[in-house]
């Protein structure tokens, strides 16, 4: 990381910056292709062969392969482009928003609706309350 980060000590939440940009440059550009239908029936027909095409670290295709959208977050994945694998899927913002807390989309729906999550444990580490 080329500079000191204050905001890299906040539980849980990883910020996508320009070194994150950069190391997950491929895979944004990956879900960036799933916005072409013709795009979308070859990943859809051939998932692993259509990820190969793509000069992308093993570990982040493997994270495509798995949904796993935290793991991709943290492999520099926006979660703005992820959001293509998951429409690619049939899948709704809220249903990849529930997975990536761990939660069934009805209950996060619900904690939404109520309000949000609570901010305590999402906090800078050295900040007061």
């Amino acid at each position: 990381m080329s500079l000191d980060k204050p905001y890299r000590d906040v539980p849980g939440t990883t910020i996508f910056d320009a070194d994150q940009a950069r190391i997950g440059y491929h895979v944004n550009q990956f879900c960036m292709s799933l916005m072409k239908a013709e795009n979308r029936a070859r990943f859809k027909a051939d998932e692993r062969a259509y990820l190969a095409e793509w000069p992308m670290a093993d570990e982040q295709r493997d994270a495509v392969l798995a949904r796993d959208y935290n793991r991709l977050i943290s492999l520099g994945g926006n979660v703005y482009f992820l959001a293509k694998i998951f429409s690619t899927d049939g899948k709704s913002f809220q249903y990849a928003a529930a997975s990536m807390t761990g939660m069934t989309q009805e209950a996060y729906a619900a904690m939404m609706l109520a309000g949000g999550r609570s901010p305590e444990g999402n906090r800078y580490v050295g900040e007061k309350k």
